[in-house]
């Protein structure tokens, strides 16, 4: 088993174990609050091309977004179910966005199937969603040339700042 996977497994595990009572508050929220599974499979491409289903708290309902997923989402909670793709091998900790399977990733972004996809790495510590594809694509391609278990412990001190501190709320004007 390598370092970083140890990481992943160990990280994971007690994120788990930790957040237990944060995962259920949040998965009551979505159940009581919203009719509709719990969760949210969606089908990506992982380390070499292979498929699985990511899971994520449901934030959605008909298009929208739910009172319960704009809390989720801002202080990214939605993703905290990521963290048994981690422990079942599919994702990492730190890594890549997870590609949608439809369109198949050509060009340089094949290089992304070269390591897992992440919950968590350069594109959300460096802007998050506020970042233009384009940029965010940059940063992945830069963490799969240059990733190393030093790179990834970085990432993952500055994300927590980054959660704690939540999105900026989306200005309608």
């Amino acid at each position: 088993m390598s370092a970083k996977r140890a990481v992943d497994l160990a990280g994971s595990l007690f994120l788990l174990l930790t957040l237990s009572p944060v995962l259920l508050a949040a998965a009551i929220a979505v159940s009581v609050t919203s009719p509709g599974p719990t969760l949210h499979r969606a089908r990506r491409t992982g380390l070499g091309g292979r498929t699985f289903e990511r899971f994520t708290f449901r934030t959605m309902r008909a298009g929208q977004v739910t009172p319960v997923g704009r809390a989720l989402r801002r202080h990214f909670l939605d993703g905290l179910p990521q963290l048994v793709n981690v422990v079942r091998g599919e994702m990492s900790l730190v890594g890549p966005r997870p590609l949608p399977v439809e369109p198949a990733p050509a060009g340089p972004e094949r290089a992304r199937l070269a390591v897992r996809p992440g919950i968590t790495g350069l594109w959300q510590i460096s802007g998050r969603s506020e970042l233009p594809w384009e940029e965010m694509t940059v940063l992945d391609l830069h963490y799969v040339e240059q990733h190393w278990l030093g790179l990834d412990l970085m990432i993952l001190a500055r994300t927590v700042p980054a959660a704690v501190a939540g999105r900026p709320p989306v200005r309608v004007a």
